[in-house]
């Protein structure tokens, strides 16, 4: 191999390690975005299920009339 396909092969490879660390760093940013959106998730879903409990949790004596 002659010096200048040397080079090329290094400038190559140099290129390819940047790209690797580049799409590295931008899988790990999107794999923390979803484990925050994973746990958004679960949070609305409990909230979700406290909206199907009735609010009002005492007698029928305690409960104001409707005409107030």
């Amino acid at each position: 191999m002659t010096e200048d396909r040397f080079i090329d092969l290094e400038t190559r490879l140099a290129y390819q390690d940047d790209a690797i660390r580049s799409l590295s760093d931008t899988i790990a940013r999107q794999q923390k975005q979803l484990d925050q959106l994973e746990s958004l998730t679960r949070q609305l879903l409990e909230r979700v299920k406290t909206l199907n409990e009735p609010v009002f949790k005492g007698t029928a004596a305690d409960e104001i009339p409707p005409h107030y």
